[in-house]
């Protein structure tokens, strides 16, 4: 049931869409969108499967799509695929749902159309006594993933300011062998989920590697026999859900890593530093063109991939409101520079970094040497110090502006 709705949650997206298109722009408006849904609602009985609440919702959702799009957040709003979307129904309103806990694990909850749904309670929710004015539920949304359904509570909560956080400063260095190094000299790694040549996936068991290895050899394989343009089958479509599990349990364990150490992390430092890395750039294909081929591009695509899997960009958003709920801050500096430079002295020379974990500084006056990781994060938290005073030109933002357009100064 939860599944009909989903597909007509997304059906009703692309209608919406379409109508939203084919309309002149001065008749678009939300009223009118709203009676094209509850006409649509009547006509056609597969969207009738979707409640009422749940279609305003979608229609919410598509005009903060437009509104993101017009103040340049996000690209025009599209149709959205069968098989390239995610699954999910949004229930507006809390006092539907009716929550009540069976004991310490399960939970009962109303799902509209659908009836009593048991789920997994994981987190402390304001329901029953527990529930006030100041402190309640006021919706949900239902999310499907390749491990099956979830729903998430939407809770309005006051929570107090925290008090300023007394603990010391740190900067640390992201990277792939050493995962999250600290300029303390702390490292956090995870050498019990360590990728290799046999297991390029780092949170899989061998068996579980293996497994997958085979799923993909046979999706290749039944793919092989597919013509084109045709419809996918469902062997195939099997084998697609099967790899996705396999997958999103490795996503998993990964995220609970990643929240375990950045949790660990926030407690512990009141001001954190990390580099401001353009991942999106480090991680491009270096394939190349015909007329110019790339070089090397097995060895970028296996770093492509490390990089992708250490998921840097995750674990900051983790550590940015993990140390605001706990009266910290974190700030980003620029990252060139930061590996190459001698902390001790502040030289940079090149060639001083011998190997990936070495770091022996050129300097004849100075001589010092470590270990590359914990020297690359005492720099980004020197840069912080010292206000980006020591930041090459290279690595300093550019300030443009219009020709015409004179400086603040002599404004």
């Amino acid at each position: 049931l939860i599944d009909d709705q989903a597909h007509a949650a997304r059906t009703m997206w692309n209608c919406l869409h379409d109508w939203w298109m084919m309309l002149p722009k001065d008749k678009r408006t939300l009223a009118a969108a709203d009676a094209a849904i509850r006409q649509a609602r009547k006509d056609l009985d597969f969207l009738a499967v979707l409640p009422a609440q749940a279609a305003q919702a979608v229609l919410k959702t598509y005009f903060q799509a437009w509104k993101n799009c017009w103040d340049g957040r996000a690209d025009e709003p599209n149709f959205k695929a069968r098989y390239r979307t995610g699954m999910s129904v949004d229930i507006p309103q809390g006092r539907d749902l009716n929550i009540t806990r069976v004991h310490r694990r399960w939970g009962m909850v109303n799902i509209p159309k659908a009836g009593r749904v048991r789920f997994r309670w994981t987190k402390s929710l304001p329901a029953g006594k527990r529930a006030n004015a100041e402190n309640r539920i006021t919706g949900a949304r239902l999310v499907k993933d390749a491990l099956g359904w979830h729903i998430a509570f939407r809770v309005t909560t006051l929570e107090p300011t925290p008090e300023p956080h007394t603990g010391p400063d740190v900067g640390i260095d992201a990277g792939i062998t050493v995962p999250l190094a600290l300029s303390d000299g702390e490292t956090y790694d995870h050498d019990e989920w360590k990728s290799s040549k046999d297991k390029p996936n780092a949170w899989l068991t061998d068996t579980e590697q293996a497994k997958l290895l085979r799923l993909e050899q046979r999706a290749a394989h039944r793919k092989s026999f597919r013509k084109r343009s045709e419809r996918t089958s469902n062997h195939l479509r099997a084998t697609y859900d099967q790899i996705q599990q396999l997958r999103a349990r490795a996503k998993r364990r990964h995220q609970d890593w990643q929240h375990q150490t950045t949790t660990e992390i926030a407690v512990k430092y009141s001001v954190i530093v990390v580099e401001d890395l353009a991942i999106t750039n480090m991680t491009k294909s270096a394939k190349g063109t015909i007329a110019e081929p790339g070089k090397n591009v097995a060895q970028k695509s296996g770093l492509n991939r490390s990089i992708s899997q250490e998921a840097w960009g995750r674990a900051v958003t983790m550590l940015t409101y993990k140390t605001a709920q706990r009266g910290g801050t974190l700030h980003k500096v620029p990252a060139p520079g930061t590996s190459q430079r001698c902390s001790a002295c502040g030289f940079t020379t090149p060639g001083s970094r011998e190997s990936q974990a070495v770091f022996v500084c050129k300097n004849r006056d100075c001589g010092w040497s470590g270990n590359a990781d914990h020297n690359a994060a005492r720099n980004i938290l020197h840069l912080y110090r010292m206000g980006h005073a020591l930041i090459p030109a290279a690595g300093r933002a550019v300030v443009r502006r219009p020709r015409d357009a004179k400086p603040a100064t002599a404004r």
